[in-house]
């Protein structure tokens, strides 16, 4: 032990010692500048904007700074195709030269999608069905049945469709419910003597339907012709009737 502490007072030792710790600091250094040398750091450059271009402007602009890009694309029915609709990294984002910028472009046509089954399911269930295949719930109405919320029917561009067609996706689909009101029953109007038009209003307060229209004689003007007959016919044993009902009538141009 007091031959190495003697050793380390010698002259000898001081000097690799130095030369040590000179040389490892070097090497430090040299790393240290290496590395900033090769990640150019502090260069770089601040992401343009291109959201709102035409795909073709975006990539020149892009390429004029030294970017490179990636497209990917979507379908947006109330912006234009072929425009930039979002980009990653955002406008103003500090990056490096060569950096590759992601582009997403609306098309041109919408793809398309199978459509879901949602016939008997709840509202909120076929609205999240729905919006899981990129389609949109439209119109919503009623009719009777013993089921609340329930999707009864479905319609797009005023047809019934069906699960497994093909429709564009972004699509509004129409829905028929039912209003839970199914077994509930209403007083049977009496249509005798009633215009069509006297009809069809006394029928929907009701929330009743009209059914067939079956003609005695000829019928030269329908918004004058008169009922005068109704199934079913009101009558003591028939009074009520379910909500939703058809009541059948018979009409006639000839006066009573």
């Amino acid at each position: 032990m007091s031959n190495f502490i003697a050793y380390i007072k010698t002259r000898s030792f001081r000097n690799n010692f130095i030369v040590a710790v000179c040389t490892v600091g070097a090497i430090l250094l040299a790393a240290f500048f290496s590395l900033r040398y090769y990640t150019k750091h502090g260069e770089g450059l601040d992401v343009p904007e291109v959201k709102g271009l035409t795909i073709s402007q975006a990539v020149s602009k892009l390429e004029e700074l030294g970017l490179r890009y990636e497209i990917d694309s979507v379908y947006v029915s109330d912006k234009p195709p072929g425009i930039v609709t979002d980009q990653d990294p955002d406008a103003g984002t500090f990056v490096k030269g060569n950096r590759t910028i992601y582009l997403t472009i609306n098309v041109t046509q919408a793809p398309k999608v199978n459509f879901p089954d949602i016939e008997f399911k709840s509202l909120r269930e076929a609205q999240a069905i729905l919006e899981s295949y990129r389609l949109k719930v439209g119109d919503t109405s009623y009719k009777p049945d013993v089921s609340r919320d329930v999707v009864l029917e479905a319609f797009f561009g005023g047809q019934p469709i069906k699960a497994g067609e093909v429709l564009p996706t972004g699509s509004r689909i129409n829905l028929i419910l039912g209003d839970g009101r199914g077994n509930e029953e209403v007083e049977l109007p009496n249509l005798i003597g009633f215009t069509l038009d006297e009809a069809r209003f006394s029928l929907r307060g009701s929330m009743l339907s009209l059914g067939s229209i079956t003609s005695e004689g000829l019928i030269t003007d329908s918004a004058t012709a008169i009922i005068i007959s109704q199934f079913p016919l009101t009558a003591d044993t028939v009074t009520k009737v379910k909500i939703g009902s058809p009541v059948n009538i018979i009409i006639t141009n000839k006066k009573p």
